[in-house]
């Protein structure tokens, strides 16, 4: 069945079971590559092979000309954890200056309200699609992040560090979305039609620069370590049976391997079926997961303009070269770290080279 969020209100043993499927390649026929992805196409299967009974979420990640995209982690938790805000604060929703398809797509709470997360995507040079890694980067505040904006005026680091060691933040630091879980079905063509017998690409004008026998892992579901380990070691449970690699196309110009060849590959279809099923199977044996303390479904941002002001006030400090006593910025200006005091910090700093500026 459709999707009801208002399933969220009711105690989790009244409501139906509930996964947000999402197809994770970069691909929309709605911008230049002008054809949707495979990713598309499978998330659609799944759809169809889901129990009715389930509210089934979906979400393609795909880049769409003209809409938000999912801006990065700007790493706030390297500067404190406690800065690291559950759901994030970096950004808002219909926000004009920094648009976020994170927010926009209310993706924190769907997360939040499904027991299952099943992610189709491609692999990229050894790797997740650029989206997806994004996502994920920004699914850091779910591990351990700050559900109490208002302890640290918003957004103020100095604040953040010192709640970081204070005994309260024990209580704060939680795992929100743990219990649930994740499935990845990825896939990839091996490098279509573009290497020789050698393993290394034809057009290659050095090829004594590496060994091919040397690549980052021989098996390719290993692309997609990054995002298993950061679900497992956030609470999100990912059993090895719910975490596939299936290769297709390898040996076949790209242009000839798109949704429509699926057909063509009956071995995607059994090895997408398996993992349905074994998702079905693994999801109901478990039972639905209940809510956390702190939910990002039915949260409310608030409102800050005061503490976007003080924040403003230390913004232009900064950049006349007057950090706050004591905070952390002060200390690497006083050491000559970072060299960063500039009334420009939107200014390269290959610009400033060519300026003549250290």
């Amino acid at each position: 069945m459709n999707p009801n969020d208002a399933s969220g209100e009711l105690p989790t043993d009244q409501r139906p079971f509930r996964v947000l499927v999402v197809a994770g390649s970069d691909r929309r026929q709605y911008n230049c590559p002008g054809v949707d992805s495979k990713a598309r196409a499978l998330m659609m299967m799944v759809k169809d092979a889901l129990p009715a009974r389930w509210e089934i979420d979906l979400e393609d990640l795909g880049n769409v000309y003209g809409r938000a995209g999912i801006r990065s982690c700007n790493a706030c938790a390297s500067t404190s954890m406690a800065l690291c805000v559950w759901p994030c604060n970096c950004y808002e929703k219909n926000s004009a200056r920094e648009p976020d398809l994170m927010w926009d797509l209310d993706l924190y709470a769907r997360l939040d309200l499904a027991d299952a997360w099943a992610f189709i995507g491609p692999v990229n040079w050894y790797a997740p699609s650029s989206n997806l890694k994004l996502m994920f980067d920004r699914l850091v505040c779910m591990s351990g992040g700050n559900p109490r904006e208002d302890l640290i005026e918003h957004k103020n680091p100095d604040l953040a560090r010192a709640l970081e060691r204070s005994p309260e933040w024990r209580e704060l630091s939680q795992n929100h979305l743990e219990g649930r879980t994740a499935a990845f079905f990825c896939y990839g063509d091996g490098g279509a039609d573009e290497l020789g017998a050698d393993g290394r690409p034809r057009n290659l004008r050095h090829p004594d620069y590496f060994d091919p026998a040397r690549e980052p892992f021989e098996d390719a579901r290993q692309a997609y370590a990054p995002l298993v380990w950061q679900c497992r070691y956030s609470g999100i449970e990912v059993p090895d049976a719910l975490w596939r690699h299936v290769p297709f196309g390898q040996g076949r110009p790209y242009g000839d391997n798109q949704a429509e060849h699926l057909s063509e590959h009956p071995e995607v279809e059994r090895a997408l079926s398996a993992w349905v099923t074994e998702l079905v199977r693994h999801v109901e044996g478990k039972g639905k997961v209940e809510p956390g303390t702190y939910r990002a479904y039915g949260y409310e941002p608030p409102a800050h303009l005061l503490e976007e002001a003080k924040l403003a006030w230390r913004d232009i400090r900064m950049r006349f070269g007057k950090p706050a006593r004591g905070s952390s910025a002060a200390e690497q200006q006083a050491r000559g770290l970072s060299r960063d005091v500039t009334l420009r910090p939107k200014q390269g700093e290959g610009e400033k080279l060519r300026k003549g500026k250290s």
